[in-house]
């Protein structure tokens, strides 16, 4: 729309289904690869994505022509569809139900940008499920213990 001028900096936070650790150094980047088309078909801007084995970040300039719903099923469902065809697992890969959507200041892009980047160097000192709960505590987003990711037993 003409005239329309938006700033929106979000980070998207998802894990794999049951937090198995499936995703792989030998595909991570084909994978990473894959979802920044999809960030880029959509006409939002990729800043940076990283993860872990059982977890992605994905950190965009964000467009409001989609609903971020919207974005993440694509992402998300285009992805684990992409990931079973190419076959780098046994069995099916799904991403859990959910995500985190955090939202930033254009001043805090570098800071979101190293974090993400240093992804590795993070999690020897925390889990996947501590870095999210401090995520959610750090934005005040209410949340229920029920649906929070739990460790496997």
């Amino acid at each position: 729309m003409a005239n329309t001028y938006t700033q929106i900096y979000i980070q998207f936070v998802f894990a794999v289904q049951n937090r198995l650790s499936l995703i792989q150094a030998t595909w991570k980047d084909e994978l990473y690869k894959y979802i920044t088309g999809i960030v880029q078909n959509n006409k939002h801007k990729l800043i940076v994505i990283n993860g872990m084995p059982n977890h992605v970040h994905v950190f965009i300039g964000y467009k409001p022509h989609q609903s971020i719903p919207d974005l993440l099923q694509d992402i998300k469902g285009s992805s684990s569809g992409w990931i079973n065809k190419k076959g780098f697992i046994k069995g099916k890969f799904n991403w859990q139900e959910g995500y985190g959507a955090f939202s930033y200041s254009h001043s805090h892009i570098d800071r979101v940008v190293k974090y993400i980047i240093n992804q590795e160097q993070h999690h020897k000192k925390k889990t996947f499920r501590e870095e999210y709960l401090e995520l959610l505590n750090r934005f005040n987003v209410d949340y229920d213990e029920r649906y929070i990711l739990k460790d496997i037993q």
